[in-house]
């Protein structure tokens, strides 16, 4: 039986999944995502989590005749590997992905995309209108973007485009990103930097609150549960909201997309205190069409379930490409 798979490699977790021609799942695996000693740990971690996804599905891994792989990056897409890691250890500097699945395969259609194009792809393959000009945008840990024009899903070069989250928002540079640049859009509304961002806006106005700043526990859920209740509290989200229209405005001004589906763990845990906001802003930053925000319509599965649409269409995530 011809089998598809799709890989999602997140800093968290591996999950793999076997699909049918059609794109139904048959079984899936998940497991943790090593913490090291090296990248060949995390590589074999996937050759596993694929075996396991195999086993379940009662078929040989030589039986699955593609498979996608989306992964955090930076990617190495003529290597096929991921290079220095920012949200693994140090020890981690390379993990090889492409050829250790291809041989584990069997295949040669093994197609490699960073976890935000596998996002895209998958949204445009499992979407009613399939539309050509679209972005998934995710606000998790981090910020990313994946972009699907004129039906081509941009990748670049190096397989990095789509890093949305390191446009400079904030000319004045008021936080520093993860990346070591100031004003990033990343630095201000990603679930790691949020608590951040109010810590250092409270430095510069210690008002009254009740937000647990100076707990070792504060982090971004607090900014949203607190919010509407908290004057500081409200206020912090009131500038990540405005943070976040801005960004997307830059990727309408730069894509034109019908639509936009919004995922990660900050948007569809909190999708009024994320989405409503961007909705009502855009008219007063947006000069052309305005497009559609909307949830991710495949919640955490949205990575893996693009993978596997890679698989489906030699890498294209071109619905008329499947097979």
């Amino acid at each position: 039986m011809g089998v598809y798979a799709g890989v999602d490699l997140g800093a968290t977790h591996i999950r793999a999944v076997i699909g049918d021609a059609s794109g139904t799942s048959i079984a899936s695996f998940k497991r943790e995502t090593p913490r090291g000693p090296n990248g060949i740990a995390v590589t074999e971690a996937v050759l596993d989590a694929l075996r396991e996804a195999c086993a379940a599905a009662d078929v040989e891994p030589t039986d699955v005749k593609a498979a996608g792989i989306g992964s955090f990056g930076p990617l190495d897409l003529a290597e096929g590997v991921v290079e220095n890691p920012a949200n693994l250890p140090d020890t981690i500097d390379r993990i090889p992905l492409t050829g250790p699945v291809e041989n584990l395969l069997g295949t040669s259609q093994v197609y490699l995309h960073n976890d935000a194009n596998a996002g895209v792809i998958g949204e445009r393959y499992n979407s009613d209108r399939n539309p050509d000009d679209m972005v998934y945008l995710t606000i998790s840990s981090g910020i990313g973007a994946g972009v699907a024009v004129d039906g081509n899903i941009l990748s670049g070069w190096d397989g990095n485009a789509g890093e949305v989250g390191h446009l400079t928002i904030d000319p004045h540079g008021f936080m520093t990103c993860g990346c070591g640049h100031d004003g990033h859009w990343e630095a201000y509304c990603s679930g790691e930097n949020i608590p951040r961002y109010a810590t250092q806006l409270h430095r510069e106005d210690p008002v009254e609150t009740a937000l647990p700043i100076d707990t070792e526990g504060f982090d971004a859920a607090d900014v949203f549960e607190y919010a509407g209740e908290d004057d500081f509290a409200s206020h912090v989200l009131d500038q990540i909201c405005h943070w976040n229209a801005i960004g997307v405005a830059n990727i309408v001004h730069s894509y034109a997309p019908l639509v936009i589906y919004v995922g990660g763990a900050v948007a569809i845990n909190n999708p009024e205190q994320i989405l409503d906001p961007i909705r009502d802003r855009l008219d007063q930053m947006v000069m052309s069409n305005i497009p559609d925000i909307q949830l991710t319509t495949l919640g955490d599965d949205v990575v893996v379930r693009g993978a596997l649409a890679s698989a489906l269409t030699e890498g294209t995530g071109d619905p008329a490409r499947g097979v």
